[in-house]
């Protein structure tokens, strides 16, 4: 067992945390755009994106059997993808708007400010208890080289 592997267990968590919390950010300064992507001719509103993360390594039978042969196994967090949301876009009455139809609707974002910040909170206070859990590591780390002082 490396002396760093809840470190870099950890520092996977911030990494993965960090991506959510720019993705929401993503997500909330485009909640108003009209014009997000350029679909058949026409233009479509930005839709909402989502972090998928998932454990590093699935905890597999054999992989626990041999879990003390290979050490150097991460047991951390990945993104394994950033999806989009496919809840249908908000319609909303604007008939000066550029972008309003025929009957003066304009498709806006799907971009549900609450979820954002919602998810937002629960990214930074997962990213704050892993900071913490990677100072408590890095404090016992010094101790433990203290010892042989």
């Amino acid at each position: 067992m490396t002396i760093f592997r809840n470190m870099n267990i950890t520092s996977s968590a911030l990494t993965a945390n960090r991506l959510r919390m720019d993705v929401v950010s993503s997500n909330m300064a485009n909640a108003e755009t009209t014009r997000g992507t350029y679909v058949n001719g026409e233009w479509q509103p930005y839709k909402r994106k989502m972090v998928v993360m998932q454990s590093d390594r699935s905890p597999s039978f054999s992989s626990l059997l041999h879990s003390e042969i290979n050490k150097s196994q991460n047991n951390g967090v990945k993104v394994t993808d950033i999806l989009e949301d496919n809840t249908p876009f908000n319609l909303v009455y604007n008939p000066t708007h550029p972008d309003a139809n025929d009957q003066g609707y304009v498709q806006m974002p799907n971009v549900d400010p609450l979820k954002e910040m919602t998810d937002l909170i629960s990214a930074t206070r997962s990213y704050e208890a892993n900071v913490t859990v990677f100072n408590t590591n890095k404090n016992i780390l010094t101790k433990t080289l203290e010892i042989g002082k």
